[in-house]
């Protein structure tokens, strides 16, 4: 962004690769959902994980002028959403004993393909931020969240809860 060069293999657009990969494959995980509310709710988040990469894509010291152009950051606000969410599937006392083994339906499947591109995704944010070309502590936290989301559609999904079409 701002007409900076780097190298496509830097783990800038690594990030930036792997959060555009979750965004396609929620796009798919939608399109298997019969849940028009939680079709909504994966749509709102696409539109976020645009501008979640586009934060990723800016560098510290053009952050300022990244937000001054009107661009979005990710904020708590968006994480507490997420973990409104959250409550609301685990308040439905769905029923799952040991590990999940993908594949059960097309959208529980679709679903747990995204929440694995996700938490690669926040493997890499994880590393941009130990090396300090990430500041947006929240960026983390909202992919972490995101993951947990995900996972809990996934085994809804797998108990009829989302059906696919």
């Amino acid at each position: 962004m701002f007409n900076r060069r780097v190298s496509k293999t830097h783990p800038r657009v690594e990030t930036c690769g792997a959060v555009d990969e979750l965004n396609a494959a929620l796009g798919m995980a939608r399109a298997s959902l019969g849940n028009a509310q939680t079709k909504s709710n994966l749509e709102q988040i696409q539109r976020e994980l645009v501008g979640l990469m586009g934060e990723v894509a800016t560098l510290p010291e053009d952050f300022v002028r990244y937000l001054k152009d009107g661009y979005p950051a990710v904020t708590a606000q968006m994480t507490q959403q997420l973990e409104g969410l959250v409550k609301e599937i685990e308040a439905q006392n769905l029923s799952f004993k040991g590990w999940a083994t993908p594949g059960a339906n097309l959208a529980s499947a679709a679903l747990d393909v995204a929440r694995t591109i996700c938490r690669r995704a926040e493997r890499r944010v994880c590393e941009l931020q130990e090396k300090g070309e990430i500041k947006n502590e929240q960026i983390l936290i909202y992919l972490n969240r995101l993951s947990d989301l995900l996972w809990l559609m996934a085994r809804k999904a797998e108990s009829s809860g989302l059906e696919s079409k």
